[in-house]
């Protein structure tokens, strides 16, 4: 596997969330995707998580009822869906690497089945570990020259699908807990005794994100939920659009990041609609927007990190969104219109009523045909 390094002094990281999508894929999607890769150059994309809607793979295309597929057929399923993100990297020959959501392996086949497909790949970078541990990571990347190690991509799963008991755990286990500090104390080590500045990437947040925000008056608020208003707090930039749903055990992987000691941010999706970046215990906490159009949340888009080689513990962060990415012409809002969710209402509305105005012109026609035919 080749080394992922800074290239020519930066180092550029196109994070993808929820993509969330099935075989009959969302095409409005991919145009924003690619345009993004496109847009960007960037030097490693990275899913993080519910890069396909595992619990989908055998639906009928038009109802929610189930089609009898052989394993074998499914599986040729999931590789095409999962296929269709991952064309966007291989047609430009950009590395990368990825981890589970909660989606991605609520069906037949096992987390290393899925890992052996993004593994067949040249451009994968990482997805060594096997067993309880796919999906859990260190992805280096080195100088220009390739050859000093300067940064850690950390690549966590937050997510596992109980199958016997068909029950979804949103939590990190403790051999995730155990494989960290083993690593991260031998790269110390290895970096004599300093910690490699690092940025974790996850699928679910740990809960201490929620320190990014507060409750407040109505008049002030960005949300409500369950009668409880929410605001971000002073300083954090972006925008809250949901309550964070958090892990419901992270078995002390956070206070291992802490211990770590080199973790300048902590990178999560899941959340649709929130896009956000703010400080918590020294630590950056970012949240990244969806880029599925077969899920809930208006906002769709990605996020990108830039590092300079000569600050490695430094990064700046921003999104671009369908709009910026796709721009207003009528084609794009055309495609936003028909390939987004929450436009269903709307759809059905003008379907309806554009159904009724042709019902109404053919009525009127057949008439006046009749009429002619009767004189």
């Amino acid at each position: 596997m080749d080394k992922l390094c800074f290239n020519n002094g930066k180092l550029t990281i196109l994070q993808i969330s929820d993509a969330q999508d099935m075989h009959w894929v969302r095409r409005t999607m991919l145009r924003m995707l690619e345009s993004a890769c496109d847009r960007v150059k960037p030097d490693l994309i990275v899913f993080t998580g519910d890069n396909i809607l595992g619990n989908h793979l055998s639906d009928h295309r038009f109802s929610d009822g189930k089609r009898n597929l052989t394993r074998s057929e499914e599986y040729q399923v999931l590789k095409k869906a999962l296929g269709h993100i991952l064309d966007i990297p291989t047609k430009r020959g950009i590395p990368f690497a990825m981890i589970f959501g909660n989606h991605d392996d609520r069906n037949a086949f096992t987390k290393d089945e899925q890992a052996d497909i993004f593994r067949a790949n040249s451009l994968n970078r990482g997805l060594e570990n096997t067993g309880e541990l796919c999906g859990t990571y260190c992805l280096p990347v080195y100088d220009s020259k390739g050859e000093k190690r300067l940064l850690n991509l950390w690549m966590l799963d937050t997510a596992r699908y109980d199958k016997a008991r068909d029950r979804c755990y949103e939590e990190i286990t403790p051999a995730q807990v155990a494989f960290f500090r083993e690593e991260s104390e031998k790269l110390k080590r290895e970096n004599g005794g300093k910690p490699y500045p690092s940025l974790v990437f996850m699928h679910i947040p740990f809960r201490e994100i929620t320190n990014l925000y507060e409750p407040c008056a109505e008049e002030d608020a960005a949300i409500c939920d369950d009668g409880v208003c929410y605001r971000l707090k002073d300083g954090v930039e972006g925008r809250l659009g949901e309550p964070s749903s958090t892990l419901s055990e992270d078995n002390g992987m956070y206070q291992a990041l802490l211990t770590d000691g080199g973790v300048k941010a902590i990178i999560s999706g899941h959340d649709h609609r929130n896009c956000f970046a703010g400080e918590h215990d020294g630590i950056r906490f970012v949240a990244t927007p969806c880029a599925s159009f077969r899920c809930y949340g208006k906002t769709r888009g990605v996020r990108v990190f830039e590092i300079d080689e000569r600050t490695p513990d430094e990064f700046y962060t921003n999104t671009l969104d369908y709009e910026t990415l796709c721009g207003h012409t009528l084609k794009a809002k055309l495609g936003y219109f028909w390939d987004a969710d929450e436009m269903e209402k709307k759809k059905t509305s003008v379907l309806g009523a554009s159904a009724a105005v042709a019902a109404v012109s053919l009525g009127a026609a057949i008439c006046a045909m009749l009429r002619k035919n009767e004189s």
